[in-house]
């Protein structure tokens, strides 16, 4: 069997050449960045069910720098209704775990090259075209490639996609920094809903990484003021759980949107991570569902004949299998988001109720935790 074709080199990508390697099915990837790009400075949320798929590719144990996620707590500011999720109520280490993008990268860059997968730095893609025997990739300096099957995983920079599906545009931007607050973190997370929008603290090495949503003007007026003004109004905004905020990393920004534009799974070519669903990063359930895209993927190329891997029938395949996760957490994001950015009084007490209701009822808590950390099939 030819070997697969991988459109992106990011975690989503390299972890899908990893596992397919592991099936014993070739890959190459293609990567539009150079092998000396500048270093990615975001921050990831892991879920415990990520970290099993590093495990078993051999990765996880070599990640320097990821901080557990032992307990999140979870309220809304200026109402009642608060729950306690924690990892020993779901019998697992850590519920998930913060890390440096770049470290991610960094190992899993290595893991390539000690894997001996071919990755190919500097090759943007112009374009795609694909029939039922394989798919041909067109790069931008010219060459053409083909391939029984095309995975595109790079965000949907390297092949124009379709029109999304699904699309929404929240109005709100995320301010992201790391903040130092009077009391230690104790591996404990907050998600604290506003009527702005949510706001996270989550543990990282000794410090928070914050992400604060606003309304696109007023984030852009945040990420803007000193670091004791910044200091002061996140105070005022998130509370004094932690003790005062005393320091803030430089601040970013980030607009945040629903875009799914789902598998396009037909004709050899499917779309896989942000390249298929962009979402809300509340709950942080994106990148999570991008790394459970490449395994499964990679498992049904394993259990498929090497003449069917890439048909139409074991793309259609992977596009049912998934459907239920990613619908899942494209509506589970969207639902939080558009129930908890408002201060409309009867959703608020609503909302209050249902905090109260995940507080007090084991199995809703334990239910909701496992869809969190495993997805549709927690």
């Amino acid at each position: 069997m030819s070997e697969m074709l991988i459109v992106g080199a990011g975690p989503v990508g390299a972890v899908c050449a990893l596992a397919l390697q592991q099936q014993g099915i070739a890959a190459r990837v293609l990567e539009a960045q150079p092998l000396d790009a500048r270093a990615d400075t975001r921050t990831l949320a892991l879920s415990y069910g990520s970290r099993l798929i590093l495990d078993r590719l051999g990765v996880w144990d070599r990640i320097e720098g990821a901080t557990p996620i032992t307990r999140i707590h979870i309220s809304q500011r200026g109402a009642l209704g608060v729950a306690r999720l924690s990892a020993s109520e779901v019998q697992v280490s850590a519920l998930g775990y913060v890390l440096p993008y770049a470290s991610l990268t960094a190992v899993l860059k290595q893991a390539l090259a000690d894997a001996g997968i071919a990755v190919d730095y500097g090759v943007a893609v112009a374009g795609i075209e694909s029939d039922t025997a394989c798919a041909t990739l067109r790069t931008a300096a010219g060459d053409t490639l083909t391939a029984p099957l095309v995975v595109v995983a790079d965000g949907g920079r390297g092949a124009k996609a379709a029109d999304p599906k699904i699309s929404r545009d929240y109005d709100q931007t995320a301010v992201v920094c790391d903040v130092q607050t009077e009391l230690p973190h104790g591996d404990q997370a907050y998600e604290r809903f506003t009527p702005e929008g949510p706001a996270a603290l989550l543990p990282n090495g000794d410090r928070y990484a914050l992400v604060w949503t606003a309304a696109n003007a007023d984030a852009q007026r945040i990420a803007a003021l000193s670091d004791a003004e910044f200091l002061d109004a996140l105070y005022r905004h998130f509370g004094g759980r932690q003790g005062r905020f005393v320091a803030a990393s430089s601040r970013k920004t980030f607009p945040l949107k629903l875009a799914y534009t789902g598998s396009e799974a037909s004709d050899r070519v499917v779309r896989i991570g942000n390249a298929a669903q962009t979402l809300h990063p509340v709950a942080g359930q994106g990148f999570n569902i991008g790394l459970r895209d490449a395994w499964e993927l990679a498992g049904l190329c394993g259990d498929t004949p090497a003449d069917e891997v890439g048909s139409a029938d074991m793309l259609r395949a992977y596009v049912r299998g998934r459907r239920v996760d990613v619908l899942g957490g494209v509506g589970f994001t969207d639902f939080l988001v558009r129930v908890f950015s408002n201060d409309i009084a009867p959703l608020r007490h609503a909302r209050g109720l249902g905090l109260l209701a995940l507080e007090v009822f084991p199995p809703l808590k334990s239910f909701v935790a496992r869809r969190m950390i495993f997805g549709a099939r927690g």
